[in-house]
């Protein structure tokens, strides 16, 4: 362990710009703790024996669900599944009815996803629970940034000093905002590459460099970022079609055969094989994308473990 103090500065975890780089160091200093422990025979410990945990999510998810869900099952909390689709929200419920009705099943932490930002801001300002932001829209996604972060840092050493490009839809995507804080914190340089269309009109103000040629984002780069096109939350066509967005940003294996060094490739998934990636690619030796799904439950684990720390803080 770094001198880093043990305690995070936050009772909830909303945002990577709520966090210092003391927390962000803390969280991954216990992830790698956490780690050690995944890979022994017996993958439990009894942490959060009498915490309650309620996984609340508003918007269909599997990887970043299951994470958590795991990291609670191996941390021993009590585990409360809510999925809105099949609940009273359908009926017009409030969201503070939703949560305050799970709470007064006595539970401790609400780890919430949900499509509009700023919700679990909201949400911890009105009920009595830890709230832990499990994705918010378009605008955050701290954990996916946290265990990006831990997975540069377990290929590379160090995530100071390091460029990472974030390519592709960067306007529609929580893990492009969250990833720049978080890297940034931790003193990395930050490229941002993509169509215009894609990349926002404020995004200059965060620090970054804005490319809109891939070939040389990945000259300049350490680590790619391969964003999802999210079609689903494009409510206009921000480019003519998936192909030519392929043929001008997707990423295959003869233009990474073609950089004069050996760059590391994620992706925070799921994966369009062959729109943003190509299979050659995502499989390759390059990719940490399956390293990534791994320390995903490791990140998530730190983070509820040190937040269970604050309780009545």
């Amino acid at each position: 362990m770094s001198t880093v103090t043990e305690q995070l500065s936050t009772r909830h975890l909303l945002g990577i710009k709520d966090l210092t780089a003391n927390d962000i160091q803390l969280i991954l200093d216990t992830a790698q703790n956490f780690k050690d422990v995944l890979n022994r025979p017996i993958k439990k410990v009894p942490s959060l024996r009498d915490i309650t945990i309620a996984n609340v999510f508003f918007e269909n998810s599997t990887r970043t669900r299951l994470s958590f869900e795991l990291a609670e099952k191996r941390l021993s909390a009590d585990i409360i599944n809510f999925a809105a689709s099949s609940s009273s929200v359908s009926k017009g419920e409030t969201l503070i009815d939703t949560v305050n009705n799970i709470l007064a099943m006595k539970v401790d932490m609400v780890v919430m996803r949900h499509p509009y930002a700023g919700a679990g801001v909201f949400l911890s300002k009105h009920v009595d629970a830890q709230i832990v932001n499990a994705g918010d829209g378009a605008h955050e996604h701290p954990t996916q940034a946290l265990l990006d972060s831990f997975s540069i840092r377990d290929r590379l050493g160090d995530v100071a000093g390091k460029k990472v490009a974030i390519i592709g839809d960067i306007t529609h995507s929580r893990v492009a905002l969250s990833n720049i804080l978080c890297l940034q914190k931790q003193g990395a340089e930050v490229m941002v590459c993509g169509p215009t269309t894609l990349i926002p009109k404020y995004i200059t103000s965060l620090g970054v460099k804005v490319e809109h040629d891939l070939r040389r984002a990945l000259n300049w780069c350490d680590v790619a970022n391969m964003l999802r096109i999210q079609l689903e939350r494009q409510d206009i066509a921000y480019f003519p079609s998936l192909r030519e967005y392929t043929m001008l940003y997707g990423l295959n294996k003869e233009i990474l055969d073609s950089l004069d060094k050996e760059i590391v490739i994620m992706h925070p998934g799921p994966i369009n094989r062959g729109v943003e990636i190509t299979s050659d690619v995502a499989d390759s030796k390059h990719s940490i994308i399956l390293d990534q799904v791994e320390n995903g439950v490791a990140v998530r684990m730190a983070v509820l473990y040190l937040l269970a720390g604050q309780r009545g803080g």
